[in-house]
């Protein structure tokens, strides 16, 4: 049975994270996001990379919040954001392996039997992270 989908494709993944600023800071400065919103009240900041909108939410209470938990709790196991190559994948890697507040699960490797590569880390506010490279 082929049947098509009815949706398009991502508009935004919604994330709460207990440092609204700490989080907002990597995907700027380490990923090159900008910010195209915000809602200070709430608070939230909405970040993009041209093709992916973030929007992050400030947990009300980051001492009693639920931390992520990929294998106990029902919901994100992960998200995954495409990088242009394997070069860029790799400069990455270097450049977060360092990084305050990045927890690397996983250097840059053939994802299955190849072409594709990815890597796994865990973001500021310990969400889990995937990014990838697809062959041409």
């Amino acid at each position: 049975m082929t049947t098509t989908a009815t949706t398009e494709g991502a508009h935004h993944i919604g994330l709460t994270v207990p440092d609204l600023h700490d989080t907002r800071a990597f995907f700027i400065d380490a990923l090159g996001f900008s910010q195209v919103g915000d809602v200070p009240d709430y608070p939230a900041v909405f970040l993009s990379d041209g093709t992916t909108m973030l929007t992050l939410w400030q947990a009300e209470n980051p001492e009693t919040a639920t931390k992520f938990d990929r294998k106990n709790v029902i919901g994100l196991h992960h998200f995954a954001l495409k990088v242009k190559d394997a070069e860029t994948l790799d400069r990455l890697h270097g450049q977060l392996a360092g990084a305050e507040g990045v927890d690397i699960e996983f250097a840059p490797e053939a994802l299955g039997d190849g072409p594709a590569k990815h890597m796994m880390l865990s973001i500021p506010g310990g969400i889990r992270m995937e990014l990838i490279t697809l062959p041409a």
